[in-house]
């Protein structure tokens, strides 16, 4: 993240799968990107009329393509530069997004927008709607602790109750775990305009419900059960077509479900990219840079009967 001549910047990140014969072999959940990684990256800087935006890319280009996008203060200027990015992303003739909470935002927008090249998406915590008062007011208190005060302890707990459950924030009793101790020292390495322009935009963001009406791709999505997007996640999912979408919410799990419980994520995510041929190409009958026929993974595949494990602190919505 950066800042050049007043405007900001912001970090995509763009993944190809290296093989198609096994894409979940040495799958690692980066910190506080959510995001699959498979080889070194090659970094352009794409300017748009907002600022540059730095895009890295990672993998063999000739396999379809992974777009990620991560949340508030984990990148900066997410809603408004939702047009520039399409011109970024108009190389990419077929892509699956993932995206965490307001970085879901605006790849869902991005998903409306250009469904001829959205293959899926994985939505974590995701958010749909104009904000609530009480989201209004929180993030206000945010942006004016940030202008007076910079990234001050207040601001630095506010984020992380965003982010994570009470469990894993700790108490005066019981420490924080390292996972939010290495998020306090990553905000102190944030610019503080960066965030307090996000927080601007996201209090000013619109409605998705109608783009959603719009999505033909199928959706894989994760929610913690303390996240505070919690009715967000399911209003989207009930408005979305039954036959495309899943909804995994977990137990004891603030929104950042990738840092919290990434275990969680892993077999439904597997069953997910086998529908797209990803997993088990002897199978396929199609190109892998088309998606197989949306029946060909039933919702039942995603309970946890089905996987052949106990899931207890998992718990799936199919409706």
């Amino acid at each position: 993240m950066g800042e050049s001549s007043g405007s900001v910047s912001i970090d995509v990140r763009i993944f190809f799968g290296e093989s198609l014969n096994s894409v979940t072999v040495g799958v690692e959940f980066l910190r506080f990107i959510g995001v699959l990684r498979f080889s070194a990256a090659c970094e352009h800087l794409i300017r748009t009329s907002f600022g540059p935006v730095s895009v890295a890319v990672f993998g063999d280009l000739e396999k379809p393509a992974l777009v990620t996008y991560p949340d508030l203060a984990l990148s900066c200027q997410l809603f408004r530069l939702m047009v520039d990015s399409g011109k970024t992303l108009q190389m990419l003739t077929a892509v699956m997004c993932m995206g965490v909470t307001s970085g879901a935002y605006i790849l869902t927008l991005f998903a409306s927008k250009y469904r001829d090249r959205v293959l899926g998406l994985i939505l974590v915590s995701p958010i749909c709607k104009t904000p609530s008062w009480t989201e209004w007011f929180y993030n206000k208190v945010i942006s004016n602790l940030l202008y007076f005060y910079g990234m001050c302890g207040m601001v630095k707990g506010l984020l992380l109750q965003r982010y994570f459950s009470k469990e894993l924030r700790g108490s005066s009793r019981v420490p924080e775990s390292d996972v939010v101790q290495a998020c306090r020292r990553i905000l102190d390495e944030r610019q503080n305009k960066n965030i307090w322009r996000s927080l601007q935009s996201m209090n000013q963001r619109r409605d998705l419900t109608e783009e959603l009406k719009k999505l033909q791709c199928r959706m894989l999505i994760f929610v913690g059960d303390s996240s505070p997007f919690l009715s967000d996640a399911r209003y989207m999912t009930s408005k979305l077509d039954g036959r495309y979408r899943a909804l995994v919410e977990v137990q004891a799990c603030g929104s950042l479900v990738t840092e919290e419980q990434p275990h969680a994520m892993l077999i439904p995510m597997e069953y997910f990219l086998m529908g797209y041929g990803l997993h088990r190409p002897s199978q396929l009958s199609s190109s892998p840079r088309s998606p197989l026929s949306p029946s060909c993974i039933s919702p039942e595949l995603f309970s946890p009967e089905s996987m052949g494990v106990k899931l207890k602190p998992i718990k799936t919505r199919i409706s």
